[in-house]
């Protein structure tokens, strides 16, 4: 559990119960009085337009009750979250129910002020409808981010490539997605914009290497040796390579050496751990074996004169 939200929750919890008791405080009879009875009315008070003590400490309470109502359902959310959809879910959840108590907030806190909210919500709905119009984008940002979260195209932990970008979903939230790469860096993208990417995190996936050797090496020779060489990469890092590393064979014949292609499946959040590993493991292996991976060579003829 996050502290913050649980010193939060105290003391909007305390903040009720003096609302609900301001007997408890020293406080005036009057002022004690018209608590008293704005409690009995669910907090709704008379439409005099007088802003009181009471009334201001009424709304207090009132507040800290939707934020202690609001932190209540945000812990039992997440303490529910165990994967990575339950999580992705938890996410959207608490953040549509950050919105949907700001906005209980603001009308029960003019209903306590003795402002008319039935007019205020008629002139909020004329201007919604004018609003409306003009933030298509954002309604779409919504309708897709339910739309990724339900068919489940990509959770909270996933790896997702994005045009260059490649990084992990930190957070999906009502409008936006947050994706940070290996460095740190944080991209904040649209929901509606997310668009022909791919989740790299549904399957398991392969670090590939391409070692070079000398167009003086016995290939047959080689490739007699290499499935032991590939039993001892394994067994050295079986935490990184999840089976055996292959051997693909030739893959191109350069200008100066042939192009052997190995891979080993590992986990995607290993890819480029295990490439790194995969290209030490060869060399190692290589010289041991007294291979040679030789340098870019070039042939000059010099013509006669």
């Amino acid at each position: 559990m996050d502290i913050k939200s649980i010193i939060g929750l105290v003391i909007a919890l305390i903040l009720v119960v003096i609302a609900l008791n301001p007997g408890i405080l020293p406080l005036s009879a009057e002022t004690v009085a018209k608590m008293q009875e704005l409690k009995e009315s669910h907090f709704l008070i008379e439409r005099s337009g007088n802003i009181t003590a009471a009334h201001i400490l009424t709304l207090i309470g009132a507040l800290a009750l939707i934020w202690a109502i609001y932190t209540i359902l945000k812990l039992i959310i997440n303490a529910t979250a165990k994967d990575g959809h339950s999580r992705t879910v938890a996410i959207l959840t608490t953040g549509l129910l950050r919105y949907l108590a700001v906005i209980t907030a603001f009308i029960w806190g003019l209903s306590i002020l003795g402002v008319n909210t039935g007019a205020v919500l008629a002139g909020a709905g004329i201007i919604g409808l004018i609003i409306g119009f003009g933030a298509q984008s954002l309604i779409e940002d919504i309708i897709t981010g339910l739309f990724i979260i339900f068919e489940r195209q990509y959770e909270v932990g996933d790896i997702i490539i994005l045009d260059d970008f490649r990084g992990r979903v930190r957070s999906i939230g009502v409008r936006t997605t947050v994706i940070e790469d290996e460095g740190g860096n944080l991209k904040v993208v649209n929901n509606s914009d997310i668009r022909n990417f791919q989740n790299r995190s549904q399957n398991d996936s392969y670090a590939v290497v391409d070692a070079a050797v000398s167009y003086d090496t016995d290939i047959t020779r080689l490739e007699k040796m290499i499935p032991d060489m590939l039993r001892e990469m394994y067994n050295a890092n079986q935490d990184l390579y999840l089976s055996k590393p292959e051997y693909m064979g030739v893959e191109e014949l350069g200008d100066s050496a042939v192009l052997l292609r190995f891979r080993a499946k590992t986990k995607e959040e290993n890819v480029f751990k295990a490439k790194r590993q995969l290209n030490r493991d060869i060399k190692v292996l290589f010289d041991a074996a007294g291979i040679e991976i030789p340098f870019p060579q070039i042939v000059v003829h010099k013509a006669d004169r």
